[in-house]
């Protein structure tokens, strides 16, 4: 039986990864869970599967804890987030808080040796050399949990120490990928986040309709897979069922299909190298019909030109972008922006802030603190 802790229990990945929990209750504990705000989801969640540990990162304390939870101890704010990454003892570490928020908590674990699940594309994205580094000293491989790296990583399983050529990370293309620029720029709230083949939290739904995510994926796979921008292509295919490749220097491709759902990569995370059920549908070939795929385009969407600037730049540059995009995403979702402001706030961040260091995470949240001001100002001046 293996332990394990849950950093961000009560959002999409968490929740996922309960289930997957509750599935094999022979093969899995968990030993400590967070949330962010989300108190009484996460009184439920700590009645059900009984972890040492609870805490709620996004508040100042817990307030009153119910009778039947005395078994649980609990805990508020960063501190809250440390304990359970670092202190309470468990086997591996699930880190699915959104955001830069969640770089605290992967150093943490991997400092203490965890072996780290990761479904926090942003801690690689602002500190991917300080989180790799971590990663080598803790002796253990960081396990990607977010769809496109799990199938990298679980095509490069079959590769027999084949080093790729290039990988392929495919995208949906999200709700506007068929519209003109124009149409884009003008997009609601509503049209952004009706995404047309995943259910995810608002954030990240808003950086798939712009394709920010796969900047950060760009990022993600550059440190997960030591890979140059150069050699990471973004394919978009609407259908979501090829969910990355892998190419070889003869020409081959190795590719991970599957049915959406994001329990199969949480799944192959949590049992790896074994697979266990997950409860979903398998893929049936004799169903699927066409598979397309289209090149991605950066004219339309230009945050996959910005992926590999920020990569050449080094420094604090994709933080920067991070930061930048995360303020943005948030004015959006507040109706205080359109839509086609956010890619303007990132541009005029990165173009302000061209060449912040990077080496400590204190740099890094320096980076990050000042690219949410700069959005900030824009938009109080009114000038996106």
């Amino acid at each position: 039986m293996k332990s394990i802790t849950i950093l961000g229990s009560t959002g999409s990945i968490g929740t996922q990864a309960l289930q997957l929990v509750a599935l094999h209750p022979d093969r899995y504990r968990v030993a400590a869970l967070t949330a962010h705000a989300s108190r009484e989801a996460l009184f439920e969640q700590v009645r059900r599967f009984r972890p040492a540990f609870a805490g709620l990162t996004g508040l100042q304390e817990v307030g009153e804890i119910p009778e039947d939870l005395a078994f649980c101890r609990f805990a508020a704010g960063p501190e809250a987030l440390h304990i359970a990454a670092a202190e309470v003892p468990a086997d591996m570490v699930l880190c699915s808080v959104v955001g830069i928020a969640g770089l605290a908590g992967v150093m943490d674990a991997l400092r203490a040796g965890r072996q780290v699940l990761l479904a926090n594309k942003e801690a690689l994205v602002t500190g991917g050399h300080l989180v790799t580094e971590a990663a080598r000293k803790a002796g253990k491989p960081l396990l990607p949990v977010d769809s496109e790296h799990s199938a990298i990583f679980q095509c490069l399983q079959g590769a027999a120490g084949n080093r790729p050529v290039s990988l392929w990370l495919t995208a949906s293309g999200g709700p506007f990928r068929t519209w003109p620029r124009e149409k884009i720029e003008h997009a609601t709230r509503q049209e952004a986040l009706r995404h047309p083949n995943w259910a995810m939290g608002a954030k990240i739904t808003v950086d798939s309709a712009s394709m920010f995510n796969k900047a950060l994926e760009i990022m993600e796979a550059r440190w997960l897979f030591d890979m140059p921008a150069e050699q990471i292509q973004v394919v978009v295919h609407p259908q979501s069922i090829v969910h990355s490749a892998v190419a070889f220097a003869d020409g081959a491709v190795l590719a991970q299909l599957g049915i959406p759902d994001m329990r199969v990569p949480i799944g192959y995370a949590m049992s790896w190298p074994e697979r266990l059920p997950t409860g979903g549908a398998p893929l049936n070939p004799l169903t699927l019909g066409s598979l397309t795929f289209e090149p991605g385009d950066p004219e339309r969407f230009p945050a996959l030109r910005l992926a590999g600037e920020c990569l050449r730049a080094g420094g604090a540059a994709c933080t920067v972008l991070n930061g930048a995009n995360e303020a943005a995403v948030a004015a959006f979702l507040r109706d205080e922006i359109p839509f086609g402001g956010i890619t303007r706030l990132v541009e005029e961040a990165l173009a302000a802030l061209p060449s912040l260091p990077a080496d400590s995470l204190e740099d890094i949240y320096e980076a990050d603190r000042e690219a949410r001001a700069l959005v900030a100002e824009r938009i109080r001046k009114g000038t996106v």
